[in-house]
């Protein structure tokens, strides 16, 4: 989103125009007015810079010409968005990775049903069928948590995949280790994450190449991949009245040309992507197609999502993190309690989302993440403590519906080397690496750059 300078910066542009002490007079609003004696002040200032340089060139013309300080600075006050310096390209497709922070219960989610181990581990919170609700068979043992069925039409048509005992073989049960483990795509000393890299293999897109919805730019997209960060569609804007908008914009346009800063480029294609946004609202239909769940903020970064994807920005990776998935208390079972409520949002919003893209659903898939899963034992306050293994849902266009993955079964001998955890038989680096060479057609060897040092290995999630 780009903001514009509120009144607070009346000493910047009162250095800028130092004769002009009623600035707010420029339009009907101080912050806009704001923006157009800037504009006006780097149009002078770079008159200025071109008299003063006419005869060429040397430390006191650059110092005589002032080299316009004061628009660098209120530049940096003005653009908030991370934008793509990237040329545009032809997407091959989106990946969308929904991070569920907290660390998702697997066992609730994809339940082994009936297991005597797990029976007699959770007496109190096992998901197990009740007479309302009937855990989903899912093939191998297992069944699907009931607060999926909205996503019943997905398994029948094998557009799901559910992949247990997912992690990597080092992580610790903290928070924090095990998210940056996950989002960097390694537990050594990489900088970049995981995500950046991938959009390196991928070669350059459009602003929108890669977008993070709902909130602040993840971990996994820290790098040099440019990404673009905002609430929703309708935050990424500027901040007027609709019928100052094209002045406005004018303004800024101008205010960030000829200044020979690199927030030059930045500021331009921050303004394409508003540009953008606003095509997009504007073609929006009376009544929306599909009705997403109504105070949630996850449906509105769905919504967000899935009308950029549609439009044709030319989304290739996008990311949105749900949290409220730490349940060491209150879990419940299939009838009630916050394993519930949890699922309910995450099935509805993501039955919604898939509808909403029909025929671009084919060249999209979404993979769910969570940091770590839970201990098989429940503990004394009706929840589960922080385990190792936990579940993977892959969904949408290419999947290779139904469980998949290793699985060895819950007893002491399996566990006993995890501390009575579920280990990770399966690592999430095999399941990304899967999915990202099918959908975002990036080879092997490519790969190899997105996480060093590791060969993987196929688990079958994409067709």
């Amino acid at each position: 989103m780009i903001k514009a300078v509120s009144t607070a910066d009346d000493a910047i542009l009162r250095s800028l125009h130092p004769d002009c002490t009623d600035w707010q007079t420029l339009a009907a609003t101080p912050r806009d007015a704001a923006i157009r004696a800037a504009a006006a002040a780097a149009e002078e200032a770079e008159g200025a810079r071109t008299a003063a340089w006419s005869t060429g060139f040397n430390r006191r013309t650059f110092l005589k010409a002032g080299m316009g300080v004061g628009v660098a600075t209120l530049g940096a006050q003005l653009v908030t968005s991370r934008v793509s310096y990237a040329a545009a390209a032809t997407t091959t497709g989106t990946l969308v990775v929904i991070f569920l922070r907290g660390g998702l219960d697997g066992l609730s989610l994809l339940v082994p049903d009936n297991d005597p181990y797990l029976l007699a581990k959770r007496p109190g919170i096992v998901a197990r069928s009740s007479a309302a609700h009937q855990l989903i068979p899912m093939g191998r043992g297992f069944g699907l948590h009931p607060s999926m069925a909205p996503l019943k039409g997905l398994i029948q048509q094998g557009r799901l995949a559910v992949v247990p005992a997912v992690s990597t073989p080092d992580l610790t049960r903290s928070h924090f280790q095990a998210q940056d483990c996950l989002e960097r795509g390694s537990s050594n000393s990489l900088t970049t994450g995981w995500l950046d890299r991938v959009l390196e293999a991928a070669g350059p897109g459009t602003t929108f190449r890669s977008v993070s919805v709902g909130g602040t730019l993840p971990r996994s997209l820290m790098g040099q991949s440019g990404s673009l960060a905002m609430y929703n569609l309708d935050s990424l804007r500027i901040d007027v009245d609709d019928d100052e908008i094209g002045v406005t914009r004018d303004a800024l346009e101008t205010l960030y040309t000829g200044i020979g800063h690199p927030i030059e480029g930045q500021a331009g294609l921050a303004l394409d992507a508003l540009d953008t946004a606003k095509a997009i609202r504007d073609a929006r239909p009376a009544q929306p197609a599909v009705v997403y769940p109504a105070d949630s903020n996850f449906a509105d970064a769905l919504s967000s999502l899935a009308e950029l994807i549609k439009a044709g920005a030319g989304v290739r990776v996008a990311c949105i993190d749900v949290g409220g998935w730490d349940t060491h208390t209150g879990m419940g079972t299939v009838d009630d309690g916050d394993m519930k409520k949890q699922l309910d949002e995450l099935a509805l919003c993501l039955k919604a989302f898939t509808d909403d893209l029909g025929a671009d659903l084919d060249s999209t898939t979404v993979v769910t993440m969570s940091e770590f899963g839970r201990r098989v034992e429940q503990n004394a306050s009706g929840g589960t403590d922080h385990g190792h293994g936990g579940a993977v849902l892959v969904l949408g266009g290419g999947v290779n519906g139904g469980v998949q993955g290793r699985w060895d079964g819950l007893t002491d001998a399996n566990l006993a080397n995890d501390e009575g955890d579920v280990p990770g038989w399966n690592d999430y680096r095999d399941i990304l690496t899967e999915v990202v060479t099918t959908r975002l057609n990036i080879s092997s060897g490519a790969m190899s750059s997105v996480f060093p040092a590791w060969s993987p290995t196929p688990i079958g999630v994409m067709a």
